[in-house]
């Protein structure tokens, strides 16, 4: 469920009308619902009555939006990490260090030390090399660092082939056959705690099975640690719960993740650690467009032309995912028609033979299920500049990023005086 409804004919983000937000702020345009984030972030959290303690650490590269982190820090929830930026920006969005767990596979020397100096709750290491070198810049730094070994379990998660982390071939985590060895002898490191494990296999995960085939991998593996001699007293299983995308489509709930994983994990004896991202942010946002205008070609359905584009929302053009696409005052009436940005790429492509509501040069419009991995992945190409973001509480609503301007962005350019 979301808070984006239809009321009296006009879109609404909760209480406030979308064309006043257009009006305001310009277009395109990312809003996000503050009432959905809360409920998703609850219904996440209650989804995991069955297991002890959790640890909720919200995937900060899903929506990094300060505004956003806030409203999950307010409902207790952790940031998991994966680069400085990232680490930054969850500090100051009141998130506390000790609930900070720093993923990534290529973490460089300043955000090892970055995460050191912060006070992190914990690392998750993806390479016996990191290990190593987090050891020694623990030790020059005199503390003791704690850590979980990420481990690639070799389990397709049956996602898109660009979002699939825990595959053998795939650069995350080490192998399964090799990780009790590299866990103990990084648990031989003077200032390294190691304390757990970590798996991630995926986002957009459509299926329980190939999560519980991972965990069960993991379990084994904690029984193995344990049984020569390691402590483990964490488990972090990661995220990747995936979100409907198109109208009708159903997927697994928080509760029957929750229920799974309770079921699975029964004995282990550990602290476990979850990074939901999507399945908290996605269906909290829309991107606010306005159409251009439409043109055809032949005799095929006509392009509608939004000012919105690839830049903006990369998922389409990335991985050729599907955002629905509605009328912000829908007439009833219905087109077929070819979903394009104005950017000069045949890629900047939103949707091919669509069928959507009626609408014409100057109408709005929002693709749904853009509060994760929209803004985030935005880039100036076409010298467009940066979309700006809203968020709504209720009946008001705030500009929480700027529309960065490509004057902006221009005047962080330098131009050589030998030029």
């Amino acid at each position: 469920m979301d808070h984006f409804e239809l009321r009296d004919g006009i879109l609404h983000a909760e209480d406030v009308p979308l064309p006043a937000i257009a009006e305001a702020v310009g277009t395109p345009v990312y809003v996000y619902s503050r009432a959905t984030l809360v409920r998703h972030a609850r219904v996440f959290r209650d989804g995991l009555a069955g297991v002890a303690n959790p640890h909720i650490a919200f995937a900060v590269k899903a929506n990094p939006n300060l505004a956003v982190l806030k409203v999950l820090a307010k409902e207790g929830f952790g940031a998991d990490v994966v680069s400085g930026g990232e680490l930054t920006r969850a500090l100051a969005a009141g998130i506390r260090p000790q609930d900070v767990v720093f993923s990534g596979v290529g973490k460089t020397h300043p955000e090892l030390v970055q995460g050191i100096e912060a006070g992190i709750g914990q690392f998750n290491l993806e390479s016996e090399e990191e290990g190593y070198e987090l050891a020694a810049i623990a030790r020059r730094h005199g503390v003791t660092v704690p850590c979980a070994l990420r481990v690639n379990p070799d389990v397709d998660a049956r996602t898109h082939e660009k979002i699939s982390t825990g595959k053998r071939e795939n650069k995350f985590g080490v192998p399964l056959d090799r990780a009790a060895a590299i866990y103990a002898a990084l648990a031989a490191e003077p200032g390294l705690e190691m304390r757990g494990v970590a798996v991630h296999i995926g986002s957009q995960l459509a299926d329980l099975e190939p999560l519980e085939t991972a965990f069960g991998k993991l379990g084994a593996l904690i029984e193995e640690l344990r049984t020569g001699g390691q402590t483990v007293t964490h488990a972090d299983l990661g995220g990747g719960l995936g979100v409907p995308y198109r109208k009708h489509e159903t997927f697994p709930s928080p509760a029957e993740y929750g229920a799974m994983v309770a079921r699975v994990t029964a004995g282990w004896d550990v602290q476990l650690s979850f990074e939901p991202g999507r399945v908290i942010a996605g269906n909290a946002g829309v991107l606010l467009t306005r159409v251009v205008r439409s043109k055809r070609s032949g005799n095929g359905p006509p392009f509608v032309i939004v000012d919105a584009a690839m830049n903006d929302l990369a998922r389409p053009a990335m991985y050729g995912a599907w955002h629905d696409f509605d009328a912000v005052a829908p007439t009833g009436e219905r087109m077929t028609a070819h979903i394009v940005g104005p950017i000069c790429e045949t890629g900047d492509t939103f949707a091919m033979d669509r069928e959507i509501d009626a609408i014409g040069a100057g109408d709005l419009a929002v693709f749904r299920t853009a509060g994760a991995y929209g803004a985030t992945m935005a880039s100036s190409y076409n010298s467009r500049g940066f979309v700006a973001e809203v968020l709504v509480d209720g009946g008001k609503f705030a500009v929480v990023a700027d529309r960065i301007s490509p004057h902006a962005i221009m005047d962080a350019e330098r131009v050589p005086e030998w030029l």
